[in-house]
């Protein structure tokens, strides 16, 4: 059976255990996606947000807290939670947070979107499995609810999978 994509847009939060859905994003350019899985429940949520700290806008977060890192993460891993999916399981991977329309770097919006991302996760204890995040181009993910599997495909090249980094110390085998 085909698998059902859920869309997740800009400034946009979904959580399901549906095992037949896909969570995709598009077009993060400086916007970042945080894909949470828990292999146990298979519950996997799907974050999009735009802007690292809400306190450039207390109306805009009130109004829609995915629009901001310190808001959307807490957010999404509240409602993981409350779909049965435990903070100690889940596999996070991070997308996004390139400079785009920014050519000179005064902005730096990707890296400071970033930057929150790994802050925020690092205070709540819970470890990044693998990102692709920089450069220049625009991303555009899917995250398979029934596997976990995370698909990324840069710039209109090719979809590629988004496996987890080793653990320090741990030597991979190249096939």
């Amino acid at each position: 059976m085909p698998l059902s994509s859920l869309i997740v847009g800009i400034s946009d939060c979904k959580v399901t255990r549906d095992a037949n859905l896909v969570l995709v994003t598009y077009a993060l350019g400086s916007c970042i996606a945080v894909a949470m899985h828990d292999p146990v429940t298979k519950v996997s949520g799907l974050l999009h947000y735009m802007l690292p700290e809400s306190a450039m806008d207390a109306k805009k977060a009130a109004l829609n807290p995915f629009m901001f890192a310190d808001t959307g993460i807490p957010g999404l891993m509240d409602a993981l939670k409350a779909a049965g999916g435990d903070g100690k399981r889940m596999i996070v991977r991070l997308a996004g947070g390139a400079q785009v329309l920014d050519s000179q770097g005064m902005f730096q919006i990707g890296k400071r979107n970033y930057l929150a991302a790994r802050r925020i996760l690092w205070k709540a204890g819970i470890l990044i499995a693998s990102e692709a995040v920089g450069g220049e181009v625009s991303r555009t993910t899917r995250l398979e609810v029934g596997t976990g599997r995370l698909w990324v495909r840069e710039g209109g090249g090719m979809e590629r999978e988004l496996v987890r980094k080793p653990a320090a110390g741990k030597r991979t085998e190249q096939p």
